[in-house]
């Protein structure tokens, strides 16, 4: 029998019908018997389609969460990244990383002491003065009753306390000797008189500042590592790709412990930076662009991947109106020899030209036709840097006031961004530099000898 219970009908005549010498018992039988051979029955091809939907619903479910439809955990290899996924919730690996990375993360409370005028010039000998009041008579002011000071009476800056408080985030990354290592931003920790960690269960403890680096935007403090268990795991922030899912951990606006997700919007966006903050731009920060939530408070907090990995330190974000999801964190793999030089140093051993310069071309602080008249450049030149002051190494090997700098070790110099990357890049302390530039409209060149960069 076929899929229905009775047989397919047709109005047409069996070519099989027309041998009428064939028996018709037998004829049918034969009939019959061919008909079983080639078709299934309801049953087999019921079972047969419900295995094939099951399959490819299983397929379906993998294609489109990117987790395996198993029981088991198991790895996937996506370009150089393993990504371990388990069955269940498709947001299980954020919460495996975020718990694996969160012990690790800490709040920076930094204390900046102000001086009350009246306390000023207390120290020393002969400075005490004859109260007006006499002692018998010392003890707490009563001001009379009713007694009004005004609406326009002033208390003063300094009045109701003495110390400014202000907050971030940090990674502890190394623990060695008995203390633990935290990196952070150097804008958190710059200027402060003391500085205290927060751990992610609430205990404070001093830090002591270690190194500092205005250039990178780094720090490294140190607490005592007791009672401190595993550290942060730095991942490889060059093998990171647009899309990919990030985590930003940190204590913004005071709410430590605070977990935001996005992903990746870019992996190498370059930021210009003003190092002296005048708002010249002379500096560029390499940064990983995320839409992960990142607020005051979040700088030197950790950004990371799906294995729990830091990939990233949280250093700043575009705070404008209209603008949304625009955070930045600087990159493991830029920090990683900037870290190890502070733990070692205190600081970063960097070249020393000693000019001060602006640019000839600069669109924002352009030379007056008057200025630009008075370097007798040749019409030619229409690009380079102008010495505004000499010292140390550059006054040493005679380099003077409006010398126009156009080439560095033979490499075309535009603007003092391009200068001081090229110092930073390609030179080191010790070598010898070789300098072209314009003075009185004539092309001279000279050597200098870079010395260590002075601390600032």
């Amino acid at each position: 029998m076929g899929l229905f219970d009775d047989d397919f009908y047709s109005t047409k005549i069996s070519r099989q019908s027309k041998n009428t010498s064939e028996d018709p018992s037998e004829r049918k039988t034969k009939w019959r018997t061919s008909r079983r051979k080639k078709s299934l029955s309801t049953f087999q091809i019921s079972a047969i389609s419900s295995v094939c939907s099951a399959l490819i619903a299983v397929m379906l479910f993998s294609f489109l969460t990117g987790h395996p439809a198993t029981s088991s955990p198991m790895t996937l290899i996506n370009g150089s990244h393993q990504l371990s996924t388990s069955d269940g919730d498709p947001y299980e690996r954020i919460i495996s990383a975020a718990q694996k990375v969160r012990p690790a993360v800490v709040s920076v409370l930094t204390h900046k002491e102000t001086i009350l005028p009246e306390e000023e010039g207390l120290e020393g000998e002969g400075l005490e003065e004859e109260s007006a009041v006499p002692p018998e008579q010392e003890g707490d002011f009563e001001l009379p009753e009713g007694f009004d000071f005004g609406e326009d009476f002033d208390f003063g800056n300094d009045f109701g306390g003495s110390q400014e408080d202000a907050l971030g985030s940090g990674v502890i990354f190394k623990k060695l000797e008995g203390k633990a290592f935290v990196i952070t931003n150097n804008h958190v920790v710059e200027g402060a008189d003391s500085l205290e960690v927060v751990l992610v269960g609430g205990e404070k403890r001093k830090a002591t500042l270690v190194g500092t680096d205005n250039v990178s935007d780094i720090a490294v403090l140190s607490i005592d590592s007791k009672g401190i268990g595993e550290v942060a795991e730095f991942g490889d922030s060059s093998k990171l790709r647009l899309g990919e899912t990030v985590i930003a951990i940190g204590n913004p606006l005071g709410l430590g412990d605070t977990l935001t997700s996005g992903i990746v919007s870019y992996t190498n966006r370059i930021i210009p930076v003003s190092l002296n903050q005048d708002g010249i731009y002379d500096w560029e920060q390499e940064v990983i662009q995320t839409d992960a939530a990142i607020n005051e408070g979040n700088s030197g907090g950790a950004l990371v991947d799906l294995n729990g990995k830091v990939i990233g330190i949280n250093t700043m974000k575009i705070a404008d109106t209209g603008v949304e999801g625009l955070g930045f964190a600087i990159p493991v793999n830029e920090i990683t020899e900037v870290v190890t030089e502070l733990m070692l140093k205190g600081h970063i051993a960097r070249p020393y030209l000693g000019v001060y310069t602006v640019d000839l071309s600069n669109p924002y602080a352009p030379l007056s036709k008057k200025e630009k008249e008075n370097l007798k450049l040749p019409k030619t030149v229409t690009e380079g840097v102008v010495v505004l002051d000499a010292l140390g190494p550059a006054l040493d090997a005679g380099m003077q006031l409006n010398d126009v700098i156009i080439k560095l070790d033979g490499k075309p110099i535009t603007t003092t961004l391009e200068l001081r990357k090229h110092l930073y890049r390609n030179t080191k302390v010790g070598s010898d530099l070789n300098v072209a530039f314009y003075r009185d409209g004539k092309l001279q060149s000279l050597k200098v000898k870079l010395e260590e960069k002075p601390g600032e």
